[in-house]
């Protein structure tokens, strides 16, 4: 089994910086991309950034310049470093990790989502 642990979510004021962060755990093959995405109640989840194994980048437009997503493959982690907060940054993020588990490269694939941590950017 492969599981995802979230961490560094919090309450801070607008300019501030928060790092968050996604560990991958279990056996794993390979990891193809990661991701973070973030949530409000009654509202789709959406894309913030995401990195492949390549190291190529995509950000949200409202992001851009703010955030940065980075990852440390021996550890299977995926960060989130933003920076310049703002209220509307406000929500729950989730973090996304796609590949292939086990010892070989035909095992199964994976595409699991963790638990989310909350940020909250207030005065």
């Amino acid at each position: 089994q492969v599981q995802l642990v979230e961490s560094g979510g919090g309450l801070v004021q607008p300019g501030g910086s928060l790092r968050l962060s996604c560990a991958a755990s279990g056996s794993i093959f390979e990891i193809n991309a990661m991701g973070w995405y973030h949530q409000a109640p009654g509202k789709q989840r959406e894309l913030v950034a995401t990195i492949t194994s390549g190291g190529i980048t995509d950000y949200a437009d409202s992001v851009k310049g703010r955030f940065t997503i980075s990852k440390d493959n021996a550890k299977n982690t995926v960060y989130l470093q933003m920076n310049s907060l703002k209220p509307e940054d406000t929500a729950v993020y989730y973090c996304n990790v796609q590949g292939r588990q086990g010892r070989i490269m035909v095992g199964p694939r994976f595409d699991l989502w963790g638990q989310g941590t909350q940020v909250t950017v207030s005065s």
